[in-house]
């Protein structure tokens, strides 16, 4: 309800003892009765005539009631959100396996990586078919002296010309010097010369040798390691 008091204007409701006492002083100069209008329901306050005061004529205007608004429910969508534990870490990759060792019969000088060879048949066709390879396993196990010439301690060259000695052969002391020696052969034979740069042995059969190694090592039989090496055939 609109009243107007004066120079104010007042919106209440419309009905109950509220609106007759926020109106009553102004309504009162006007001649009507405020005990009227505080039990009077407001289709009957429309109908007060207009000579009963101004403040009747504004309440004849007010044809509806004025209602709260309810109250407003207001949902909100709340996202849900997951949360996902980060994996493991990958396992450390596996150690690199230690690399074999090599065989102790490996020589800077005298073969990386050739292999002693033991007794077999092919070292026994060896010895049985050459008188040189037969003297020459004597000494297997001597160990590699340097500059040694004796079954006390072989060098490569001393024990080459030590076993050729034995049948009358004179070699020279100098792996090198071997290259000018005797017949070059491309077939060799069991006894026959192996030699390459800074090493000489002697042949005994298909990748077979007989010599002394190097330093630490001990005179043997073992796989030729070689590459390309020369042969060379010398008789007494």
């Amino acid at each position: 309800m609109a009243a107007t008091a004066g120079a104010a204007l007042v919106v209440v409701p419309l009905t109950g003892a509220a609106a007759a006492a926020l109106v009553s002083q102004d309504l009162t100069t006007d001649g009507v009765n405020p005990d009227t209008l505080a039990t009077a329901p407001i289709d009957e306050i429309a109908s007060i005539e207009a000579g009963d005061g101004a403040a009747a004529a504004d309440l004849a205007g007010v044809t509806a009631s004025v209602t709260a608004s309810e109250d407003i429910d207001i949902d909100i969508a709340t996202p849900e959100i997951s949360v996902k534990e980060d994996p493991p870490p990958p396992p450390p990759p596996a150690a690199a396996p230690a690399p074999a060792s090599t065989s102790s019969s490996s020589s800077s000088s005298s073969g990386t990586g050739a292999r002693p060879v033991a007794q077999s048949s092919a070292v026994a066709a060896a010895v049985s078919g050459s008188a040189i390879i037969a003297e020459a396993a004597k000494y297997v196990g001597a160990p590699y002296v340097s500059g040694g010439s004796s079954p006390a301690g072989f060098d490569c060259s001393g024990f080459t010309s030590y076993v050729f000695a034995k049948f009358g052969i004179s070699l020279p002391r100098s792996s090198g010097a071997y290259y000018n020696v005797g017949t070059r052969v491309d077939s060799p034979q069991p006894g026959d010369i192996i030699v390459s740069p800074g090493h000489v042995g002697i042949y005994a059969g298909p990748n077979l040798q007989i010599d002394a190694p190097r330093p630490g090592k001990t005179l043997q039989f073992r796989a030729i390691w070689q590459t390309n090496p020369t042969y060379v055939r010398v008789t007494g």
